[in-house]
């Protein structure tokens, strides 16, 4: 078995919280998930700091504006350009200042290069995602830019040992074809599997850090993401529908971001205790059939998805849920 760039039995959260505080919740994140805290994104700040527009931020030489309420290339850096790299940096400011001597791993996330082509629009209309030329063009673009971004944090926290998370939601519906065009008639050609790992790989290779990769969509497909040299999978548990492809994945080395915590509690109902996320990835890895002693070193304990939505006290009860689950599953 791989060692793994991460502490056995732990947790962390996959980016978003509710609220327009960074400072608040990265002390949320440092005091709840010790052991891989990561740097928070805070969507209700408005244009920049949505997934998109952080993500778009990142891009070397590719200006982007908000126009009609989307993204779109731009022919020069503006103001909106100016708002998401303010936000960057003061979130980066408030990272420094809080977890400058922290000496564990720190997970960063933005979203992988699909995403960003399916979320982002030609200056002449239509997503990027129509032009195979301008993809290449903006995955070259993103892997320079988190390389930057990678590099930067390194550096103000020289202690630490950096993970990069790609949120990559829309990468079953890229390679299923099912992106629709404008007009809402038609979908973007369908993207094959050697071309959409070719992409990811660019990226994972310029950042030269492990890289997780996030999908919170049905069929997420595994065998893309191990062609690209991923280092692990995150993944919402209740969207697993055949386990053979994630068995396969997981004895060939590939780590798990067990999405095991719903982002919304049901009607009238608590949070899930530590003890019932710990017997759900329990259960998940017996059903997979693989030795309970390897459990806490491969996976890592999440919630199912990004928890901009919820409550704060929903949130505080699942990020310590998630937590002390990843513990009792190390004391195995």
């Amino acid at each position: 078995m791989p060692d793994f760039p991460w502490p056995s039995g732990a947790a962390t959260g996959l980016g978003s919280l509710p609220g327009t505080d960074i400072a608040e919740a990265q002390r949320l994140i440092l005091g709840e998930l010790p052991e891989l805290p990561h740097l928070p994104e805070l969507p209700e700040r408005g244009p920049g700091a949505d997934m998109i527009g952080r993500g778009a931020g990142l891009l070397v030489e590719l200006p982007v504006q908000l126009y009609v309420g989307r993204w779109q290339m731009a022919p020069r850096p503006g103001r909106d350009q100016r708002r998401i790299a303010d936000l960057l940096e003061r979130d980066l400011d408030q990272l420094t200042e809080q977890a400058d001597r922290y000496a564990g791993p720190i997970k960063l996330q933005a979203p992988g290069p699909w995403t960003l082509a399916a979320g982002l629009e030609l200056a002449i209309g239509g997503r990027m995602l129509r032009d195979p030329g301008a993809v290449r063009d903006l995955t070259d673009s993103l892997a320079e830019g988190l390389r930057r971004h990678v590099a930067e944090v390194r550096r103000r926290l020289p202690r630490a040992s950096v993970l990069l998370q790609l949120d990559e939601p829309s990468l079953p519906a890229v390679l299923g074809g099912q992106i629709p065009t404008e007009s809402g008639l038609s979908a973007y050609r369908a993207v094959d599997g050697a071309g959409a790992a070719g992409a990811l790989r660019t990226v994972v290779q310029a950042v030269g850090v492990p890289v997780i990769v996030h999908c919170c969509a049905p069929a997420v497909p595994l065998q893309v993401l191990r062609d690209a040299g991923a280092a692990a999978v995150a993944l919402d548990l209740g969207m697993i529908k055949d386990l053979d492809p994630l068995g396969e994945a997981i004895e060939a080395g590939l780590g798990l971001f067990a999405g095991a915590v719903p982002t919304r509690p049901a009607p009238g109902s608590p949070p899930p205790t530590s003890a019932a996320i710990a017997e759900r990835v329990r259960v998940l890895w017996s059903r997979l059939g693989f030795p309970a002693a390897r459990l806490p070193a491969q996976v890592v304990i999440t919630p199912a998805c990004g928890l901009a939505g919820a409550a704060p006290s929903y949130v505080r009860a699942v990020l310590k849920g998630c937590r002390d689950a990843g513990r009792r599953l190390a004391e195995v």
